[in-house]
């Protein structure tokens, strides 16, 4: 459902470039993206402009315009939110009550609202460049100056960004690892039974580098997903047909997709091919090592 404001940007700049009308009525463009475009449509840049956003989405859009009218780089900051003031109301005497009768009444506590949370930002402001905003806790705040003051030597002006970098660069790595077997240093498979359900880690870390580390499925219309969650290894020959856990048979889906490709083989209710080893309709696994079992592929933890 749109906004108000929305639509009337969108209408303004219909009635002056009676193009994205058109757009609109074709579906080319949203709403949202024709509020997002208005701003910089001209009579001279507006064709072009058009063009190069014909059927992309809101966030293809944002790299679009981010790319073409960059932005200059967000200050760092830091900040406490204000917590909300409570108030104390004493208890009023009524006139009808004589002075200097004893009451005892509980002074009403009133808490001021809250301020509204801000939402977290992920904006793109220049075509390398992203403008990153979200709200963190007294214990995340406490770990980022801990961060700070270890990388005093390295970062010596504590720069966020940098230890943000850092930080995430750290924890990708050790979660590919975990989920998709990635090591700089992989060593050969010592070999497996023909009838085994386990995925090799050479397969896993082949196959999430092939797929680009998104969900492989491609619908009748030959639009890929290309979901980055909830990833799951799947048998594109499901292993109950005789399928083998290699490269050439092995995909990258996300959970939903993975799910409906398993109910289309095996039937309604019947996702693990009655076979009934660890796999769960739910798609959920050995969480303890990031892996997942799910229909038609076995648990890789």
């Amino acid at each position: 459902m749109y906004c108000r404001r929305t639509w009337e940007r969108g209408w303004r700049a219909a009635r002056r470039f009676p193009i994205v009308l058109d757009m609109l009525t074709a579906g080319t463009l949203s709403p949202t993206t024709a509020r997002m475009l208005s701003r910089y449509l001209t009579d001279e840049s507006h064709a072009a402009l058009l063009a190069a956003a014909s059927g992309k989405s809101k966030h293809e859009v944002e790299q679009l315009l981010a790319a073409r009218f960059p932005r200059p780089d967000v200050q760092p900051l830091m900040r406490r939110i204000p917590v909300a003031r409570t108030t104390v109301i004493e208890p009023r005497l009524s006139p009808a009550i004589p002075a200097g009768t004893e009451i005892v009444a509980p002074p009403v506590t009133a808490a001021a609202p809250n301020p509204p949370t801000p939402r977290p930002v992920v904006r793109p402001l220049a075509a390398e460049r992203y403008e990153v905003r979200f709200t963190a806790s007294a214990a995340t705040r406490e770990k980022l100056r801990r961060a700070q003051d270890l990388l005093g030597h390295a970062v010596p002006n504590g720069d966020l960004a940098e230890v943000f970098d850092r930080a995430l660069t750290l924890l990708v790595a050790d979660l590919e690892r975990r989920r998709f077997a990635a090591t700089k240093r992989p060593v050969k498979s010592r070999g497996q039974a023909e009838d085994s359900r386990n995925i090799p880690a050479d397969v896993e870390r082949t196959v999430s580098e092939r797929d680009h580390d998104r969900c492989a499925f491609i619908a009748h219309n030959g639009r890929r997903c290309g979901e980055r969650r909830f990833l799951e290894f799947h048998h594109v020959v499901p292993y109950a047909a005789g399928g083998k856990p290699t490269v050439d048979n092995i995909q990258l889906r996300c959970r939903a997709h993975n799910r409906y490709e398993a109910t289309l083989f095996y039937g309604p209710g019947r996702e693990d091919g009655g076979l009934g080893e660890g796999v769960t309709r739910s798609g959920t696994g050995n969480t303890a090592t990031g892996r997942t079992s799910h229909p038609g592929m076995p648990a890789t933890g």
